[in-house]
């Protein structure tokens, strides 16, 4: 769940590498929706239509080093109050996320991006065994608040845009407590944005050039430290930790593309309390997965989403294969950040919380 953390503090970073003060705005959509019902054991909860409000304030960057690339992104942060599709059963959601939109287009009149937020949001009633048994999606009153879409903004005047969007909003905790099914509600937005202060972004620079460099040179190596825990079924039931190491080789091929390969190793306690019958140690339970992920570069941050396949998985609680989405922060001196969402399919596993070392960290390209 904490995995939304990083990107209150996307924003902070960002911001404090512009030399401009433009194109602040604030923003007001309302949303209509519906609940989608992911699983079968959800599909007496859909019952109200779903209406959602949202304010925003965001910034337009235009730093030398990195926003250039990407269509000079729009960042911010997003307050979210709705109703979840079923007011007696789950109440209302509310929350806060930070996010980042990538422009497709970038012209004067229109902009067109993709948007990706999470955040911290709160939910006003959760699983009860006897009070209510029948909110299976949301067990804890703090959860993560995700969102994913498309938006568009029509400049009628250089200060007044509308805007419209689609887009995917989630809540869940990320199995840091069962039951965790979560809820993910389809939205349509429409709303009016004012910039504050509009300004050409005048050609005064060269971005640095990309100098490319044979795959199987200048690789970093980093090795991460992870730990974080799990409940499992029964409701109510006991937490276990989760200890795991993974060593890392991460490549910047061009200023938009990153990949990266791995080796886990991962001690998750609870596969001892799986299949009770099964005498096991605590070499038994170990398992070691390799993993392979896309990154997206966005200075010293990364957006790392890929797909991993278990060696050694002497009990194979949860299948063959498993997955990461989240981000890594590397600072210069070579400390480096990791929140990370592991999980099996669309199954949440547990977050992975990390903190590691890159070897001889020389920056995120080499400029010729």
């Amino acid at each position: 769940m904490k995995i939304a953390l990083l990107f209150f503090l996307l924003p902070i970073f960002c911001y404090s590498q512009e030399s401009r003060i433009d194109d602040w705005a604030l923003s007001l959509k309302g949303k209509s929706g519906f609940l989608a019902a992911h699983r079968g054991t959800m599909g007496h909860l859909a019952k109200d239509r779903l209406f959602a409000g949202e304010l925003s304030f965001s910034k337009r960057m235009r730093s030398k080093d990195w926003s250039d690339e990407y269509r000079n992104p729009y960042m911010g942060v997003t307050l979210y109050g709705s109703n979840l599709g079923n007011k007696k059963i789950l109440g209302y959601g509310f929350g806060a996320y930070g996010f980042i939109e990538f422009p497709w287009t970038r012209g004067e009149k229109h902009v067109f991006t993709c948007k990706v937020g999470a955040g911290l949001g709160g939910v006003t009633k959760v699983f009860d065994q006897t009070k209510n048994p029948k909110n299976v999606p949301m067990s804890t009153y703090l959860n993560t608040i995700i969102c994913l879409g498309i938006q568009g903004r029509w400049y009628m005047k250089p200060e007044h845009a509308l805007i419209y969007s689609l887009d995917m909003t989630h809540f869940s905790n990320g199995s840091s407590k069962v039951p965790n099914l979560g809820v993910n509600m389809p939205f349509v937005g429409l709303g009016y944005e004012y910039t504050f202060k509009k300004k050409e972004t005048p050609p005064d620079f060269k971005l640095a050039k990309f100098e490319r460099v044979p795959f199987f040179k200048s690789w970093n190596a980093s090795v991460v430290g992870i730990l974080s825990d799990k409940q499992i079924f029964p409701t109510g039931g006991k937490r276990y930790p989760v200890f795991a190491l993974s060593g890392i080789l991460h490549k910047q091929f061009k200023p938009k593309v990153g990949m990266e390969i791995a080796l886990d190793v991962i001690s998750k306690q609870s596969i001892l309390h799986y299949r009770d019958y099964i005498p096991k140690t605590q070499a038994t339970i170990l398992q070691v997965g390799a993993f392979v992920g896309y990154n997206i570069p966005l200075d010293k941050f990364r957006f790392v989403i890929g797909m991993g396949a278990y060696i050694k998985d002497r009990y194979d609680p949860d299948g063959m294969f498993y997955h990461r989405v989240g981000m890594r922060y590397q600072f210069q001196n070579g400390l480096l950040l990791n929140l990370v969402l592991k999980s099996h399919w669309a199954k949440a596993d547990y977050i992975e919380y990390g903190v590691g070392y890159t070897f001889n960290y020389k920056g995120r390209y080499h400029a010729k």
